[in-house]
C-alpha cells in the first residue's frame, strides 16, 4: 500500500513577525516557526511562490520586520513508494488526532535511502492508514520528532496537519515534557544537576555530535540520580531542549556515556546490549484540540530491567 497524496488543499497560515525576530534573514524566521522544517526545505518554498511576505514574492535572504505579514503555504503530502507494513505495535494513547507509540529496540523511526521498510512509519501507515499529518514530507507522515534507533520508549505522531503544528510549537517552545531513564558508566557524584552546552555536528566524525563546537545550538539537559551500583548509575533525565543524540553527548561530556553506546562510549560492553541504555519513558504535552495536558509513560523493556536486577552494574 502506497502513501497516497491526501485530498486537501495546501495547509496556509499567516504570522505576524514579532521584535524578537527583527531583522533576520526569512528562511532562517520560517525555520524557527517550523523547528521540524529545514531552512532548505523553505527556500524551495520560497522559489516555487509559496511563500510571500506582506503580499510580495520575497528572497530566502530578505530580513524580516517587526509586524511584517509572512503567509505560508505548505504543500499537501505527495505520492510516494512507501509500503505500509502490518506491524505490531504497543500503543500507550489513540484519538482522532494524535497516536502515542512504545518505540521497540531496534526500530528506525522513519525511512531514508537504503532503509525504507520495517520503520515505525512503516507500522504507523498502515494503522492509520491515510489519516496522518504530511507537513513534515514524503517519507516522514505523522513524524513530529524522533528518537534513536536503539533508545526505547514513548513518541507521539500526529495524524492532522493541525496537530503537527500545534505539537510542532510546543517542541520549540520546549513546553513538552520529555523525561527518561538511563544507566551510564560510572558513580556520578551529585545526586542531581544540569548538563548545559552547544551541540552540534563533530567536524572530525559526521557521525557524531560534538558538546560545545562551533555553530552548535543550545541544549539543557536535567538529570537525578536514582540508584547507584559498584560501576554503573541508574538516572534519569529530563529534556529542556531536543537535539540531535543530547542525553549521549551530554553524558560523555562529563565523563559518563551510557552504558552500551558504540558511539560515544567503550568500544565493547560486556553486557552484549544492543545499543545505548536509553528509554524515553514519559511523554507529556498539550493536546492540540481539547487544551488538556495529557501523559503516557512507557515501562522500561525487559532488557532493562533485568540489568537493574542482575547484580552485576
Amino acid at each position: 500500500m502506497d502513501y497516497e497524496e491526501k485530498d486537501t488543499q495546501a495547509v496556509l497560515q499567516i504570522f505576524e513577525v514579532s521584535s524578537a525576530y527583527d531583522g533576520i534573514r526569512l528562511d532562517k524566521f520560517l525555520a524557527v516557526i517550523y523547528p521540524e522544517l529545514s531552512r532548505s526545505y523553505f527556500q524551495k518554498l520560497i522559489k516555487s511562490g509559496k511563500i510571500l511576505l506582506n503580499d510580495s514574492p520575497p528572497k530566502s535572504s530578505d530580513p524580516v520586520k517587526e509586524n511584517d505579514l509572512v503567509s505560508v503555504q505548505i504543500p499537501p503530502a505527495v505520492k510516494v513508494n512507501i509500503l505500509a507494513e502490518d506491524i505490531p505495535l504497543d500503543i500507550l494513547y489513540e484519538d482522532e488526532e494524535l497516536l502515542i507509540v512504545n518505540k521497540p529496540k531496534g526500530m528506525v523511526v522513519h525511512p531514508a535511502p537504503g532503509n525504507y521498510t520495517g520503520t515505525l512509519v512503516n507500522a504507523v501507515m498502515h494503522h492509520c492508514k491515510n489519516h496522518l499529518s504530511g507537513i513534515n514530507g514524503e517519507i516522514r507522515p505523522g513524524i513530529v520528532h524522533r528518537i534513536d534507533k536503539d533508545t526505547t520508549g514513548s513518541l507521539v505522531i500526529c495524524k492532522t496537519d493541525t496537530a503537527h503544528m500545534k505539537i510542532a510549537k510546543q517542541m520549540k517552545d520546549h513546553s513538552v515534557t520529555r523525561c527518561y531513564r538511563g544507566i551510564i558508566h560510572g558513580c556520578i557524584k551529585e545526586d542531581s544537576g544540569t548538563i548545559r552546552t552547544t551541540i552540534g555536528r563533530d567536524p572530525k566524525n559526521r557521525k557524531k555530535m560534538g558538546a560545545n563546537v562551533r555553530n552548535g545550538k543550545p541544549a539543557v539537559t536535567h538529570y537525578r540520580v536514582l540508584e547507584r551500583f559498584l560501576k554503573h548509575s541508574y538516572v534519569e533525565f529530563k529534556l529542556e531542549t531536543g537535539r540531535t543524540h543530547q542525553i549521549r553527548v551530554h553524558m560523555a561530556s562529563i565523563g559518563h556515556p551510557l552504558l552500551g553506546d558504540p558511539l560515544y562510549g567503550p568500544s565493547k560492553c560486556s553486557f552484549h546490549l544492543q545499543g545505548q541504555c536509553l528509554h524515553a519513558m514519559t511523554l507529556g504535552l498539550i493536546h492540540p484540540t481539547t487544551g488538556e495536558y495529557i501523559e503516557s509513560s512507557a515501562p522500561l523493556p525487559t532488557y532493562f530491567q533485568e540489568l537493574l536486577a542482575s547484580g552485576k552494574l
